[in-house]
């Protein structure tokens, strides 16, 4: 199992234990984390699963594809490490991952 560590707007820190090849989104779902919509249920077709990737992380969860950009445009204050979480991979390269939600979704 991958350890995730979601991060809510108000400091609150929710530890996931994620089998590998699910998503950073349906474990956030999977457990109640608050702030992760997920209304398009993780085809990449909304913006409601936007997290930030904490700056330890970025290079090993990589960079977003053509498509997870173009919704990014709909996200609530994009950044430079902002992600859809639908769309990151749990696998054992990310055990530790932290991720912050941010303080609404798109």
């Amino acid at each position: 199992m991958t350890k995730l560590t979601y991060i809510a707007f108000d400091g609150t820190r929710f530890d996931v234990e994620a089998e590998n090849g699910s998503t950073v989104m349906e474990n956030a779902i999977r457990n109640a984390v608050p702030g992760i919509e997920a209304e398009c249920g993780g085809a990449c077709a909304c913006a409601t699963c936007h997290v930030y990737v904490d700056e330890a992380w970025t290079d090993k969860v990589g960079e977003p594809e053509a498509m997870e950009e173009d919704m990014l445009d709909f996200a609530y204050d994009v950044r430079p490490n902002s992600r859809l979480s639908c769309q990151i991979k749990v696998r054992d390269e990310l055990d530790g991952l932290v991720v912050q939600i941010p303080e609404r979704q798109g």
